[in-house]
Formats: C-alpha cells, structure tokens, sequence
C-alpha cells in the first residue's frame, strides 16, 4: 500500500485545526522509534501558509496547509551521512531520533523548507504522517481527523477513490522533481479584475464582456460583469501576457492593454463609454 495525501485548497478556510492538531499530538509526547517530542514553539510540522492576494477591493485570502511532502524522490534522503532518513514500504519517509547526528545537511536538502531542528535533542525533525497512529491500526492521521471540510484526505494511492482525485491533482513545485506524495486540488492560479463604469451618468456597466487573450497559448478567457460592474477572470497562467479587452452593445470597446501575471492583478476602474 502506498500512503498519499490529497489537499483541497478550495475547502480549507484557514480555521487551522490541522496545525493545532499536529502539535497536540506530538508536543510534549515521545513517539520513539517514530520521532521525539516536538518542541513547545518554532516548529510546524503541517502549517497553513495564509497568502492574500490582489489589491483592495478585489483581494481573495488563500489558506494552502504544507507539511513534508515525503517525497519517492526525497533529496533529504542521500543527503543524510547518518542513513537516519527512510522511506517505509508504504511511502512514508521518516527520520529515526536514535540514528539523526544533528548535522542538519537534510534542513538545507529539502526544497519545501518542511525539516526542522530541535535544538534541544540536537536532532531533526518533521511530519511523520503519524505513522505511530496508522501502525496501530488508526485510519487517518490527527490532521486529517480534525478537519471539519475534509479538505485533507489520507488514503491508498490504489483506491480507485484516490486515483480519481490525484488525477485531478497537483503537486508543488514539480519543478524540483521530488515526486511528492502530498496531492493540491485547486491550487490557486492566477486572476484579473476589475470594475467598469460608466463616467458620465456615474453608473456600474453590468453584462460587458470581458476577454482576456493569452499571448503566450493563444486561448481566450472571457466574464461578464455583474450589477456592480465587477468582474474576475478566474484561473489564469502564473507568468503569461494577456491582453484585454472589453465589449458590450451600446458601447465603444475598449482596449485595456496587456497585463503580465506574475501575481494577481487589479486593474482598477475602467470606463465605458456609450456610442451616440
């Protein structure tokens, strides 16, 4: 059985049980051979990385938990001169207290950033993915366990289940060519808004439609404004140029101009002018 665990961003509202949950479990609590006693402060072995994004008023508030991604192709693995770092049969990677010298190469080794240092007991430490638990029979973790969303799924990477939600899934970062076995649904991509108004009657212009063009794929995406004049153009490409236009009957269209997402972007107020 290989262990995996699925995240759907789109369900977590940031109310950060996992996180107090982790740490309930393991600070002050010695799970030897699995790990030791997570210290009091400094450590988040599962986090939820808290983003907002755009510019007032257009700003959405992102919640994305991060924990060891226990990688098939975990680098913290060869970096370890002790051999205190393995990988268990069912996927799960650990590092063994009675084995860890505290050299900390394996801190520098992982690209996510999720390894850390007891100062204490001079050893590293991480997410065990509560192996503790799931050896006595447990079925989910204390994370997935306190969530009231279900937005953190344990299960069998075999589970027909399971398959059809990786299959839908990301990783992060597949740049780095880890092969994590912690899967995102609905990572948040990029997006583009705006109001429209219209400047001489000083009213909201509802039902324009907005298109932006990707210049680098050639695909359109297209909203429409509602009653407020708002719109969102969801679900964009990270580092693209797109160009924008808007269009409705009645109206002179308008060229906004090319916005590049490197991050979420406000465009502000745009006017509309009606055609005499």
């Amino acid at each position: 059985m290989g262990r995996v665990l699925v995240i759907d961003v789109a369900e977590c509202v940031g109310c950060y049980c996992c996180q107090i949950a982790c740490k309930d479990e393991h600070v002050g609590n010695d799970w030897t051979p699995y790990t030791k006693p997570q210290p009091d402060t400094g450590h988040f072995w599962l986090r939820v990385d808290e983003k907002e994004r755009g510019a007032t008023p257009k700003v959405k508030v992102t919640y994305t938990p991060i924990l060891c991604m226990h990688c098939d192709n975990a680098p913290c693995i060869p970096s370890c001169p002790e051999e205190a770092i393995v990988k268990r049969e069912d996927g799960v990677v650990l590092i063994k207290p009675d084995k860890c010298s505290g050299c900390k190469l394996c801190l520098d080794a992982c690209p996510y950033g999720v390894i850390y240092f007891n100062n204490e007991l001079n050893i590293a430490q991480k997410c065990t993915l509560c192996t503790h638990l799931l050896d006595k029979g447990w079925g989910e973790t204390r994370c997935v366990g306190a969530c009231q969303r279900e937005a953190l799924i344990l299960g069998d990477e075999e589970d027909p289940k399971i398959k059809s939600l990786i299959e839908r899934a990301e990783v992060l970062h597949p740049e780095y060519g880890t092969k994590p076995r912690v899967y995102y649904l609905n990572l948040p991509k990029p997006f583009i808004a705006g109001t429209l108004v219209e400047p001489y009657v000083r009213e909201c212009v509802e039902g324009a439609t907005v298109t932006a063009l990707d210049l680098v794929e050639g695909v359109r995406y297209q909203t429409v404004s509602d009653e407020f004049g708002d719109f969102w153009l969801k679900d964009l490409k990270l580092m693209h140029r797109y160009l924008i236009e808007v269009s409705k009957d009645g109206y002179a269209p308008r060229r906004v101009g090319v916005v590049y997402t490197a991050k979420d972007v406000n465009l502000g107020t745009i006017t509309l002018t009606k055609q005499l």
